[in-house]
């Protein structure tokens, strides 16, 4: 099997039949509910597969999910890649207008729902497409020993579509192709297997996250085991861990601190822990060296995007002397700083990040003038690389300081929130002239929305954040709005969230 992994490309869906040929008896996924075989896995895919396409599935054709993180959730992603259409994981924390958006978008004429959902949209929510529960998958796939129609991919076949965070609008969804995937983590898992590792991985971040498919993807590859959490819980991670020997994690910055918080945390043999992973969110150096002393195994910290670029990279066991930087970028990964008018900056100097790799997404879902805005074209080249919105530093070692985010972008619990989303939805309410929303720092989510607004007259702060949390996604919600007589702004009439944050921080941050 290491020898296909090492290949340039290769199917995701083979690979996967071929461990479960090989270890039919091993086990293959767990959550809280239940436990598959490598055997009684490739079975529901090949049965979820064959089902997709005799109720209409085409080549290339989305297949949307929409629930909490569980084996049946894994199932279908996986069945659909095995079916020849493409992954469409849809965000649970979306408003009902985003979730629809988005299902209209992906293209999907399948839509995968659990329980939960169903309750809280309504048998009214995209009534045109074929919506199945997942909790009913078992009766839903086809008959036992059905096996799919043949599908050899293509390297520019559409993988996944992994819709992003943190707008108020209809979220953009960034294509993956099977080459990319495979790039991303073939290689992953081939480690994985010349390491000796045994493979049992706990993903506990959500399946519609790019962030978990470190833990989900690779594993598999690899044939390990992945454990499915459906929610998060300090507890219950760790007794997980404990209990299943696992070996390998993707944490996002956020979960460590609250393991590191938890009180019962060194109650819980961890010893069988040998990589842990962290990415989608600024990772302080002080919590690097937290975790480097309490958690054992190796910390591996990824700073990139969903839609590709430079991948950076950090040992964090191997350069404790660099743990304020998010590393050096990968084999087979550049990167440039570049000034506000796309000129290269002298080395050392801060300067807007863009950077290219094997791994670029295959653009935006229906969106061709946005993919082209995330672009950088060399003048000279004309090579394509992608605008990071970090703005950052080359140390002298090579290794990346990150220094800001473009546009002030806010990163709450590894979920993306933009400011000006926010602000939007601010100036909504008639009361409200001018609207501003930072980030402030908070030990439960890594940072939370905070908003600061000029107004018409006197007016009630408290009930014009429930008006606009109520028309926001669970991850974007304002967690203190206050009334200010004038914004701050420089002598061109630049707004100055600097200063923002400093009232923010005389004010008083939220939990």
């Amino acid at each position: 099997m290491l020898e296909r992994l090492q290949a340039g490309f290769g199917s995701f869906p083979g690979i996967l039949e071929a461990w479960a040929q090989t270890q039919p008896e091993a086990p293959a996924l767990r959550d809280d509910h239940a436990e598959l075989t490598w055997g009684e896995m490739a079975d529901r895919i090949e049965r979820t597969a064959a089902r997709l396409v005799e109720t209409g599935l085409q080549r290339g054709q989305s297949v949307a999910i929409l629930g909490t993180s569980s084996i049946e959730y894994a199932l279908v992603f996986l069945a659909a890649v095995r079916a020849g259409g493409v992954a469409a994981p849809l965000t649970t924390s979306a408003s009902r207008e985003q979730l629809e958006g988005m299902a209209r978008d992906s293209g999907a004429r399948h839509l995968f729902i659990d329980a939960a959902k169903r309750v809280e949209l309504g048998e009214d929510f995209m009534p045109a497409l074929d919506r199945i529960a997942l909790e009913d998958l078992t009766g839903w796939m086809a008959p036992a020993g059905t096996s799919a129609p043949a599908f050899e991919p293509d390297p520019k076949d559409h993988f996944n579509i992994i819709y992003s965070s943190g707008t108020t609008g209809v979220p953009k969804g960034i294509v993956h192709s099977h080459a990319m995937r495979w790039r991303q983590f073939a290689a992953t898992a081939a480690s994985f297997l010349e390491a000796g590792l045994p493979v049992r991985s706990l993903a506990s971040t959500p399946l519609y996250s790019n962030t978990t498919m470190v833990a989900f993807l690779a594993p598999l590859l690899a044939g390990g085991m992945v454990r499915i959490m459906g929610k998060f819980d300090t507890a219950e991670w760790l007794e997980h861990a404990q209990a299943d020997r696992t070996t390998l994690t993707m944490l996002v910055p956020v979960q460590y601190q609250r393991l590191m918080d938890e009180p019962r945390f060194d109650q819980f043999d961890l010893s069988s822990l040998a990589l842990k992973y962290c990415t989608s969110a600024p990772f302080s150096a002080e919590l690097k060296a937290e975790v480097l002393r309490r958690m054992p195994g190796g910390l591996i910290e990824i700073y990139s995007m969903t839609e590709g670029g430079v991948v950076c990279l950090l040992a964090c066991h191997e350069f404790r002397d660099k743990l304020h930087t998010v590393g050096r970028p990968a084999p087979g990964s550049e990167l440039k700083v570049l000034d506000d008018e796309d000129r290269p900056v002298p080395p050392g100097a801060a300067g807007n990040l863009i950077g290219r790799s094997h791994t670029m997404m295959a653009g935006y879902k229906n969106q061709p003038d946005k993919t082209r805005e995330g672009y950088w074209t060399d003048p000279d080249t004309g090579d394509v690389w992608q605008r990071m919105g970090d703005i950052g530093r080359v140390d002298a070692d090579g290794f990346v300081e990150l220094v800001g985010r473009a546009k002030d972008m806010i990163i709450s619990g590894g979920f993306n929130i933009f400011p000006v989303d926010l602000e939007n939805e601010l100036l909504k309410e008639d009361p409200v002239l001018e609207a501003a929303v930072i980030g402030v720092p908070s030990r439960k989510w890594g940072e939370t929305p905070v908003g600061f607004v000029r107004l018409a007259g006197a007016a009630d702060t408290a009930a014009i954040m429930a008006a606009v949390n109520s028309r926001l996604g669970k991850t974007q919600r304002l967690a203190q709005l206050h009334a200010i007589d004038d914004m701050p702004r420089s002598h061109i009439g630049k707004l100055l969230k600097t200063e923002l944050r400093e009232r923010a921080d005389a004010l008083g941050l939220p939990d």
